[in-house]
């Protein structure tokens, strides 16, 4: 069990995905998980989701940060937008999740902001 904690903790990108099936499992919609390291020096992956209403949202937020721990990744360095619930970031450093409600997700469009950037198919990555 140690030999596997240690290689999911060498794997950031494994916890992207594992929080992309979380979302996915709480009935995330349109659950992508994009490659933007080669543009943003702050991090390496964005997992963007969303949801119908802002209880779902924190929902969401909340399994994500329960299955990246539980597959030996670690706590959020940071969350925002809990209160509002239309739009919560948890930044991991090595990545980010971002959990929109329906409308805040299609006003600031982040897919489009990074169209360019390739997507990592999450659903077949392990942690």
């Amino acid at each position: 069990m140690a030999e596997a904690t240690k290689a999911a903790a060498a794997d950031p990108l494994a916890w992207a995905c594992e929080a992309a099936r979380a979302a996915d499992d709480k009935q995330g919609k349109d659950t992508v998980v994009l490659d933007v390291g080669a543009v943003l020096e702050i991090t390496g992956w964005f997992v963007i989701t969303s949801a119908h209403n802002s209880r779902l949202v924190r929902t969401i937020a909340e399994t994500v940060e329960e299955r990246v721990v539980a597959v030996g990744g670690p706590k959020p360095l940071r969350v925002e937008g809990l209160d509002s619930g239309e739009w919560i970031l948890l930044d991991y450093g090595d990545f980010v999740v971002h959990v929109f409600g329906d409308e805040t997700r299609a006003f600031y469009e982040l897919e489009r902001l990074y169209r360019d950037m390739p997507s990592v198919d999450w659903s077949v990555a392990t942690a």
